[in-house]
């Protein structure tokens, strides 16, 4: 079974970047799209942006303009750059692969963005 590990959150204040990082265990094979979701405490997980296999992105209006994802590299790693980040945008971040088989999501990273 493919894993997918999240790394590089954290706490940064407003106005400062991040990148997150999702590192699958082995190469995927047929993906369909690729995204970032988030989930803020005592609200639904949420669509922050996804990169589909053709390389279409579709973002959150909320982050447009602040957040670029993109898709995986040769080393099997995708990103979401985040910059400008508010507080509003402090949530757990998941990444999430739908490919042929089945759908993937990584266990999820905090990102806290102090004002």
């Amino acid at each position: 079974q493919v894993q997918l590990v999240e790394s590089g959150g954290g706490l940064v204040q407003a106005g400062g970047s991040l990148r997150l990082s999702c590192a699958a265990s082995e190469t995927i094979f047929s993906i369909n799209a690729m995204g970032w979701y988030r989930q803020a405490p005592g609200k639904q997980r949420e669509l922050v942006a996804l990169i589909t296999g053709g390389g279409r992105t579709n973002y959150a209006d909320s982050v447009k303009g602040r957040f670029t994802i993109s898709s995986f590299n040769a080393k099997n790693t995708m990103y979401l750059q985040m910059n400008m980040l508010k507080p509003e945008d402090t949530a757990v971040y998941y990444c999430n692969v739908d490919h042929k088989l089945g759908t993937l999501t990584g266990q999820g990273i905090q990102v806290t963005v102090s004002s």
